[in-house]
């Protein structure tokens, strides 16, 4: 490719930089004493949330929902998963080991 190319590329991306592009973010939910750390969240596209799980004991967090539908597996003490909410919607979190564990994401575009 040529070099006036690259440079235009390069110069397409700079704008869309200064034009505040936002960058993705990532957001930090602990399960601790058998409870999410929130109870509501909102997102942008493209935005994750990071499950820490701080209890001494295994979680495994899920959502059916159609704007996101994921399951992390179980994880232990001291780990995490990471989920990335690539479309707008609500979305109904919570862990199938403890039912009574609920978090809603409301994920704008």
């Amino acid at each position: 490719m040529s070099r006036t190319f690259h440079r235009a590329a390069g110069l397409v991306l700079t704008g869309l930089l200064a034009c505040g592009a936002a960058a993705a973010e990532e957001h930090v939910v602990t399960q601790k004493n058998k409870a999410f750390s929130a109870k509501k969240l909102k997102l942008k596209v493209g935005d994750s949330i990071k499950f820490a799980n701080e209890d001494s004991f295994a979680h495994n967090v899920f959502s059916l929902s159609a704007a996101k539908s994921f399951d992390t597996g179980s994880f232990g003490s001291g780990q995490a998963r990471s989920v990335t909410f690539d479309k707008p919607g609500a979305v109904e979190v919570e862990c199938a080991v403890h039912p009574e564990m609920r978090l809603d994401v409301e994920v704008a575009p």
